[in-house]
């Protein structure tokens, strides 16, 4: 019993500890509980209610900026908070000056879209802010405060701005010195209310997540094969990368408009900034400030207020008389009675008192800092520099930002087609791959480690011809803007040039024509209902199969490439062409090869505007809408893609949008003046194009995915899973049917058979033989008969019935006058040599036939034609020998029509 006792002891003991850790558990969270701190508020029925004191604001400021350029106080914490549940607004102010002594007169607003919601002015003294009262520089700035607000001081805020994304407002805090009343310091801060559309770290990160999957997608399917044309087949028709980075750049770079834009707009594009190389990095950007300086550029080129730089028409401006007249004391003390004893109450200033400024667990921690140097003005979405704002950006370290980024992006892609090869050759040396796999891409991984990064210059291109000629016109410091120029010169010379030699190449042994044509109008139908007019060359109209109706013409002409090579082959086919070049044209149809340098030089003249022309928004805007038409239509015309899911996202949607983002963006000039309500509407509009286009690009890359799947399983026998192999059947018809890139001929509809009746009809007469014919000793006519020929000839002539009856008893026979004599039945002896020509004959036809049906196996339609027409003579009988049609029956019980020879005993069956 002593061991029982024992172990109950131990337990007993263990089970005190535990439940005295507990307890002391629970005594510390209830101490750190009873350090929130609680405010008395009343509800709009009047009763008391307890608040937390670190609760979320309703509407509260975030960022703060300098609005005047010289102020006399150097403000280091600037911020205000809105809670509807008290209807009270909280300030906090922290700073320090120069100035030796000066009273001071506060001016606090808040704006929202535009028009001014709520503003006050007070004496500082009066609300006793001691550290102002008056300003000295001896004594450091610290000032906060709480103002009760009734409901129609909030009443022009709507109740939809505390939830709506990215609430569009200012706070402006005005500071003027009583002693010359005039304005020594001004700051502003944006006003949020915590919703927003801006989540690169969620958003940002599954783009990221389905861009990889494009990538690696892609890149398998031009490393996996042993036949080179195949391969390009399959490559050619999974996702391009190029077009998944057209559309975010296109998304987010719409925001280098030099328009005002809509603060939701922004907030949105953030998502994709990652995109186009605008990463915030602290070390970074402190390296480009260093090469930098303080030479920061100046915003105001790309339409956006600067933060330290005047702008005394912020927020509509102000009036000093107005400020001195609207003070605290010169206001009605009927309406503000209730505040100013609220203001003056021991409780009040208990609460001020005991309020910290530092964001500590039981102070107030919904505030903002100091915006950095060159960027805009908190609240100012303005041009590319508010875009970038977004990221912490100033818009004088866009181009070495996206410039380094590119450099890494560059080194990473390089890095990873080394890596991978090499982790094939140790898994093939460890037995882990066979080695016969894979073996076009072991071999030759230096020349794919080089188009992959060529390949990855092709799609910055843009991005780096548009950051180096934005760097032009923001005018920034000299060393960055020589880099900019050297950067571009090669990238423009660079590129252009290899594509130029990439058409050379390829066009150095033909050459070109110029041939008269004509244009034809042509009445056709947009979205397959909608009348329309299109334009097609008469060339064009003669290789279709079925031409549209044209209405009018004109004379043209064309340029035609003339080959002189006839025994070169097509440019998919061509493995040398396809080795050097296929990073360029790999993707586009055999008709389009030449695509990669149109592309490039669109992207070039979309760089022009975009960068060249930052600061003119009409510019910007008119003149890309008219590019992005004309690109619209070209691109619809040549659909250049070989895959038709990149027709799909590159034609139709991504130059859709192109064009409805720029006709709206037009309504953001300020010359319009355009209410800020309803440019929010608008831009809300464009997030729902620009939100389908990136879902839409999203599902192109999981289905881009699986088709990358199909390809890359294409040589095994066993598919997984077996219900997608139809999907795999089709997918694999459909590229067999694109690579030769010929149009489609619709078969010709079947005329309708009439229906049956009954009905009755002699197909056939035919002579039997008779006793006589086999008697031996039976005279033929012809030969007992004598005829006088000529004379009959002779006198046929005069065409009277009198020389025919002349001539008819001229002649003599054994036979009665009128008797007709019975011929004797043909035989194949009596026609022997008509038969073997005849036979000859045939034959030649027939292995002419043949030969040409043979060469109907590359789908020619013009050899089909050919064989058509030999199928019909070779049923055509020789000259001179009678046939006749006998009815029979197929084994689907049709009729059919043969032709058989009267005078032979072997019947012809075609």
């Amino acid at each position: 019993m002593l061991p029982c006792s024992a172990l109950a002891y131990r337990l007993s003991v263990l089970l005190l500890a535990l439940l005295s850790f507990i307890s002391t558990i629970s005594a510390a969270n209830v101490a750190v509980s009873g350090k929130t701190k609680y405010v008395e508020a009343a509800t709009p029925d009047g009763e008391s209610i307890w608040l937390k004191d670190a609760r979320k604001p309703a509407l509260y400021t975030q960022g703060f900026g300098d609005c005047l350029g010289s102020s006399l106080i150097n403000v280091t914490r600037f911020d205000a908070a809105y809670y509807k549940d008290n209807m009270t607004v909280l300030f906090h102010l922290q700073g320090n000056t120069n100035v030796a002594n000066e009273s001071l007169m506060m001016y606090i607003g808040v704006f929202a879209y535009g028009e001014a919601r709520f503003d006050l002015t007070f004496n500082p003294c009066n609300a006793q802010i001691y550290s102002l009262c008056p300003m000295n520089r001896s004594v450091p700035i610290e000032a906060n405060g709480i103002i009760p607000v009734s409901q129609s001081d909030v009443a022009g805020i709507p109740p939809i701005a505390l939830n709506i994304p990215d609430f569009e407002g200012q706070a402006i805090l005005r500071i003027f010195a009583n002693s010359t009343q005039s304005q020594v310091g001004c700051y502003s801060a944006v006003v949020t209310n915590g919703a927003t559309f801006s989540h690169p770290s969620a958003v940002g990160t599954v783009l990221g997540i389905f861009t990889i999957i494009a990538v690696a997608a892609s890149f398998a399917t031009a490393a996996y094969g042993n036949h080179i044309p195949t391969t390009r087949t399959h490559y050619a028709h999974s996702l391009s990368v190029l077009v998944v980075f057209s559309i975010f750049h296109h998304i987010y770079f719409t925001g280098s408009l030099s328009v005002n834009w809509p603060s939701v707009l922004p907030a949105f594009w953030s998502n994709f900034a990652w995109a186009g190389g605008m990463i915030y990095s602290e070390s970074m950007q402190n390296s480009v400030n260093q090469l930098i300086g303080s030479n920061k550029g100046n915003t105001s080129i790309v339409g956006a207020a600067g933060s330290g730089s005047s702008a005394e028409d912020l927020g509509g401006g102000y009036e000093i008389s107005q400020i001195y007249k609207r003070s605290l004391f010169h206001r009605d003390p009927s309406s503000l009675s209730d505040r100013l004893l609220d203001l003056r109450s021991a409780k009040f200033e208990d609460h001020l008192a005991k309020r910290t400024l530092a964001n500590t667990t039981e102070g107030f921690n919904w505030y903002g800092t100091p915006v950095k140097p060159g960027l805009p003005l908190p609240g100012n979405f303005s041009g590319f520099a508010g875009t970038l704002a977004q990221e912490n950006i100033p818009a004088s370290n866009a181009f070495m930002t996206g410039f380094l980024w590119f450099l890494v992006l560059m080194v990473i892609v390089a890095a990873a087609v080394v890596a991978f090869k090499w982790i094939l050759e140790a898994l093939v040396k460890y037995t882990q791959l066979d080695g016969n796999r894979l073996t076009i891409f072991r071999e030759h991984w230096l020349g794919y480690t080089a188009a992959a990064v060529l390949r990855t210059t092709v799609t910055g291109f843009f991005v780096i011809a548009y950051l180096a000629l934005f760097q032009f016109t923001y005018k920034g410091p000299a060393g960055v803007t020589a880099i900019a120029a050297l950067v571009f010169l090669i990238f423009f010379f660079g590129l252009f040039g290899i594509a130029g030699y990439a058409c050379y190449y390829r066009l150095h042994s033909g050459s070109y024509a110029i041939k008269q044509d004509r244009l034809h109008f042509e009445q056709r139908k947009a979205l397959g209902v909608l009348p329309w007019i299109g334009f097609g060359l008469e060339s064009q109209r003669s290789e279709k199969a079925q031409a549209s109706s044209s209405f009018g013409s004109m004379p043209w002409w064309s340029v035609q490439y003339v080959n002189e090579d006839a025994s070169r082959i097509s440019v998919q086919q061509d493995e040398e062409y396809i080795k050097k070049f296929g990073w360029l044209s790999a993707r586009f149809r055999r008709t389009r090869w030449w695509f990669f340098a149109l592309w490039l030089t669109y992207e070039f003249v979309r760089a022009c505007f975009y960068g060249g022309a930052a600061g003119h928004p009409m510019t910007q805007v008119f003149g890309l809408m008219a590019v992005e038409f004309i690109a619209l239509i070209t691109i619809v015309r040549l659909r250049p893609f070989e895959g038709a899911r990149l027709n799909a996202l590159m034609v139709y949607l991504l130059g859709f949008s192109k064009v409805a983002t720029l006709a709206l963006s037009a309504a953001f000039d300020v010359r319009f003046n355009l209410a800020r309500i309803n440019t929010t509407v608008i831009g809300v509009v464009i997030i729902v194009i620009h939100g389908l286009l990136a879902s839409v690009t999203l599902l192109a890359i999981v289905f881009g995915a699986i088709s990358s799947y199909m390809s890359v399983t294409r040589d095994r026998a066993a598919f997984r899973p077996r219900k997608w192999e139809p999907y795999r059947a089709r997918y694999f018809w459909h590229l067999e049917k694109s690579v030769p890139d010929v149009p489609m001929i619709k078969p010709a509809t079947a005329m309708p058979e009439p229906p049956k009746e009954p009905y009755f009809r002699v197909a056939s007469v035919r002579r039997e033989p008779k006793i006589e014919d086999s008697d031996p000793d039976r005279i033929d006519p012809a030969s007992s008969r004598t005829s006088v020929a000529p004379a009959a000839a002779i006198g046929s002539h005069l065409g009277s019935r009198r020389n025919s009856l002349q001539s008819a008893h001229m002649s003599s026979s054994n036979l009665p006058f009128g008797a007709r004599s019975h011929r004797t039945s043909w035989s194949t002896r009596d026609f022997s040599g008509v038969q073997e020509a005849q036979h000859s004959n045939r034959s030649s036809q027939m292995l002419s036939g043949s030969r040409m049906h043979n060469n109907m196996s590359d789908g020619s339609l013009r050899d089909q034609s050919d064989y058509e027409r030999v199928r019909t003579l070779s049923r055509s009988p020789a000259p001179g020998v009678p046939l006749e049609v006998r009815k029979q029956r197929n084994g689907k019980g049709k009729e059919k029509e043969a032709l058989i020879d009267e005078r032979s005993s072997e019947e012809i069956r075609i």
